[in-house]
């Protein structure tokens, strides 16, 4: 499913014009990555979590030269972690 089908479907079950299901769904969008720029946490009751998780520094390996090893920075990763209701619902 894209992002059209998604609109499209909003539309059709909220009665509503596709332009107003788009401009709804990127303010949602907006929405999130904002909270979650902030490290905030975003919670669907029922549906899911979004959060920021954080991944620590490592050391790799290269993988054109295996004998070499890389530092891998720690970084910030976006994870969602789905609701019971969700859960429930796709079993």
């Amino acid at each position: 499913m894209t992002k059209a089908d998604i609109v499209a479907d909003i539309a059709a079950k909220a009665g509503i014009t596709k332009k107003a299901a788009q401009d709804s769904l990127e303010a949602l969008l907006d929405i999130v990555t904002g909270e979650l720029k902030k490290g905030e946490s975003v919670t669907l009751t029922g549906f899911g979590t979004f959060k920021v998780s954080l991944r620590a520094a490592r050391v790799g390996v290269n993988p054109r030269n295996p004998s070499e090893k890389i530092k891998i920075p720690a970084l910030k990763l976006p994870t969602f972690k789905a609701g019971i209701v969700l859960k429930k619902a796709v079993r």
